[in-house]
């Protein structure tokens, strides 16, 4: 993900690490798509010794110089490459620890699992606030003119979290079916 994403923004234009960097925190890349903003710059030098990016320009900022890195046709064709692995490998992942969990709820007091359920509840909470509020500092910064397919997954995202609420909502009724 970190390669396809480093090229993906490269393609678009010429930048430095800390510009990639900056523009995958902007977009909240380590949450959705697992990329360790530390493991850019790594990515871009292995991905130069490979002849997928170069370093264009040197540029002082202060005390410091950063190199400008562009994509190669190499690294455009590598980036296809990615976006079709990407775009074909399963996208289905099961919650597998909760449910190994909940399979064996009874061995535990009851009030520990519903400890537990409430706090996988506040985790979701949590998560369903933070991508709202990625999206909309996103929606701000981009004057409600977002992209359809960012739209689109933005808007699976929250289907995801809300299915995943609802999961534990029942887990939780399950536990005291009096109520």
């Amino acid at each position: 993900m970190t390669r396809l994403l480093v090229l993906g923004m490269l393609n678009v234009q010429p930048m430095s690490g800390y510009d990639v960097q900056q523009g995958l925190q902007m977009t909240d890349a380590e949450r959705w798509g697992g990329v360790l903003i530390g493991s850019i710059y790594h990515a871009l030098k292995k991905m130069e010794l490979e002849g997928y990016v170069a370093v264009t320009s040197i540029e002082q900022t202060g005390h410091r110089q950063k190199a400008i890195y562009t994509i190669t046709e190499s690294g455009k064709q590598y980036l296809q490459e990615l976006i079709s692995d990407a775009l074909k490998a399963s996208s289905v992942l099961y919650p597998s620890k909760m449910y190994s969990g909940l399979s064996f709820y009874e061995k535990l007091p009851p009030e520990e699992c519903r400890r537990a359920l409430e706090q996988q509840r506040s985790t979701l909470q949590d998560e369903y606030d933070a991508v709202k509020q990625g999206f909309e500092a996103k929606d701000a910064a981009m004057q409600h003119n977002i992209p359809p397919m960012v739209m689109l997954i933005m808007d699976n995202m929250f289907a995801i979290i809300r299915q995943q609420q609802d999961f534990v909502e029942k887990a939780l009724a399950l536990l005291d079916p009096q109520e």
